[in-house]
Order: C-alpha cells, then sequence, then structure tokens
C-alpha cells in the first residue's frame, strides 16, 4: 500500500502526466456538451406528446430501468416529484418478486432502456398494458425491443460514449438525465410550479433554507442595533459594540429606519467622529427589506451590494425596523 502510494506521488510530480489528465477530462466534458447540444435540436413531437400525456396522468408517473440507467431513472423520478409531479422509481428485479402490485390503473410508466433490449423491463411493460397503463420508453437509435412495446418513444441523438473504449455510460447517462430534467421542467412551468410548491415540498435541507423567510432567520427584540437620530455618537459607538454586528440603524422619534452608520461611515468620519451626531455619520436610505422576503433573495443582495447586514422592516408598509439579518446568519447557503 505505501509503495502504491508513492508511486501516484511521484506521478503527480510529472506536469506531463497533469497535463494528460487536463485534456482528458475536458475530452469528456466537451464530447458531452456537444452530445448534449445534438440532445436539444433531436426534440420532436414525441416529447410535447410525452410531457401531455405525463400532465393528464390521473395517477403516478412509475420510473424503471436497470443498471446505470436505473441510478439515472431514481433521478429523474426524484426529479418530477421534487416538482410536483407524484413519481416513483421501482427496479425491474423486485417488480418481479411482488412490486408489480405497485402500480395501478391511471398511472404512466416511464422505462429507460439505452439498448432498448433490457428484457428485465418486459414483465413491467406487460403488466402496465393489463391495467391500460402507458408506457414511455427512453433508448438510443438502436433500440427495437422495448420501442416496439410503448406508446411514446424518446430517442436519444447518435452517440459515442465519452470513454475512450465507447462501452462505459457516460454520454447517454448525461443525455438520459438531461432528457429527464427537460420532461419535469417543462411539467413545471405549464403548471406554474414556483418557488411556494418547491417551499411546500423541500421543508428541510439547503433548498428549504433558502425558500425561509427572512423573519424566520433575522436578530429581533433587544439584539437590533437601533439608535436615534440625536444620539452622540459616543453612545452609538457603545451601542455597536454591544450588539456585535458591526453597524447600527438610525431611527427617527416615530421608530422609522432613516439610516445606518458601519464601520465605513466610521472611517469616513473619524476627524470629527466623537463631536458628531447619528444622523450626521449615517449613511441615508439603506438598503432594506421585508420579514416575508425570502433568504434566498437576500443573499443574492447582499453579494450584489456588498454589505454584510441587512435591517427587515414589517409587513405593513412601514419603514420600522423589526429585525436584522447578518451575512452569517445565510452562510449555509454560500
Amino acid at each position: 500500500m505505501q509503495q502504491t502510494v508513492k508511486l501516484i506521488e511521484n506521478s503527480y510530480d510529472n506536469i506531463s502526466l497533469y497535463n494528460q489528465f487536463i485534456e482528458h477530462g475536458r475530452h469528456v466534458i466537451l464530447a458531452e456538451a456537444a452530445a448534449m447540444h445534438d440532445l436539444a435540436t433531436s426534440i420532436t413531437n414525441d416529447f410535447a406528446k410525452t410531457v401531455e400525456l405525463l400532465l393528464k396522468a390521473h395517477g403516478r408517473i412509475i420510473v424503471s430501468g436497470i443498471g446505470k440507467s436505473g441510478h439515472v431513472g431514481r433521478k429523474i423520478a426524484a426529479t418530477l416529484a421534487s416538482t410536483g409531479s407524484s413519481a416513483f422509481f421501482i427496479h425491474p428485479a423486485e417488480a418481479a418478486h411482488g412490486d408489480l402490485g405497485m402500480m395501478m390503473g391511471g398511472d404512466v410508466m416511464i422505462a429507460i432502456s439505452f439498448s432498448g433490449r433490457t428484457r428485465e423491463l418486459l414483465p413491467m411493460i406487460a403488466y402496465a398494458k393489463t391495467l391500460d397503463v402507458p408506457v414511455i420508453v427512453i433508448t438510443s437509435q438502436k433500440g427495437d425491443i422495448l420501442t416496439k412495446e410503448a406508446l411514446l418513444t424518446l430517442r436519444l441523438p447518435e452517440l459515442k460514449e465519452a470513454c475512450p473504449a465507447n462501452i462505459a455510460p457516460t454520454t447517454s447517462t448525461t443525455l438520459t438525465m438531461a432528457l429527464g430534467d427537460a420532461l419535469a421542467v417543462s411539467m413545471m412551468r405549464y403548471r406554474g410550479f414556483s418557488r411556494d410548491g418547491f417551499k411546500l415540498l423541500h421543508p428541510g435541507g439547503e433548498i428549504g433554507f433558502r425558500l425561509q423567510s427572512i423573519g424566520r432567520l433575522m436578530h429581533e427584540g433587544e439584539a437590533i442595533p437601533l439608535v436615534d437620530a440625536e444620539e452622540p455618537m459616543r453612545e452609538v459607538l457603545v451601542t455597536m459594540s454591544k450588539k456585535s454586528f458591526g453597524t447600527a440603524g438610525v431611527i427617527n422619534k416615530q421608530g422609522e429606519l432613516l439610516g445606518v452608520i458601519t464601520d465605513g461611515d466610521l472611517r469616513r468620519h473619524a476627524d470629527h467622529l466623537m463631536e458628531s451626531m447619528a444622523k450626521d455619520v449615517m449613511t441615508c436610505d439603506p438598503v432594506t427589506m421585508r420579514a416575508d422576503d425570502l433568504a434566498e433573495d437576500a443573499l443574492i443582495l447582499m453579494n450584489e451590494r456588498r454589505i454584510t447586514s441587512l435591517f427587515i422592516l414589517g409587513k405593513n408598509g412601514k419603514k420600522c425596523p423589526v429585525g436584522l439579518l447578518h451575512i452569517h446568519d445565510l452562510m449555509r447557503m454560500g
């Protein structure tokens, strides 16, 4: 084991070998990108008919495939489910041992087979026919056995796999996955599926975090660094230090936000800082958001404006700050 590691380390010292690795990687990506372009131009009415069929389905979308096609099928089913379609994956081997019972009338089946000759899918397709479940086959130009049983066939363009032997599923799996994404997003757009839909279906994880309202993440109450417009800067500095956000919101007697004071403002007024009041140092008309805005939008805005914190206003349209959001509160989304 130690000898193997040593050989690898010595190889990495060889710049020409590095260059070979880089060239191989670029070749694979460019080859798959070219095939993706061919796929895009090969989209026909059969694709549109497939989208229509899936949209009209009264039941679920059942995806199946074996080997690498199975792995891709699981991803396609997951994408369909996460974008508002009732979809799940059935493995052909499990189907032959009882999972066919998961299929019901009103469903639609998507069978994935690059060769078009995956015989393990035939029992599923035969059972689908007994239930009048329409079958969509995703396959290559060479596929024949399964396409005879299909209502609709989505064919991948003629392609070569990105591996040197033209054997390992690489380009073909990339194209199949892209075709699944195209189906899911086309259905999503037709239904008007929006962020609200994602929010309901993704309450956890990164997507759920991004689609949270700012109101669930912001600092509230006594934690908000607010100072009066007439407050001396000596006291403002105490508030900024105590609250530890590097900023202070300047408000009037009605509690409305007039401006903000940041570390940059302190530096710009350093020569007369201690003789000033908050209103003399603040930056007017600060960037703000509402409590019901999304965390994702806040992160985009803060990155675009190169700011580290935002004062959050309430939902009633008034300019009274109800919270403060710091970039650190959004770091999970970075």
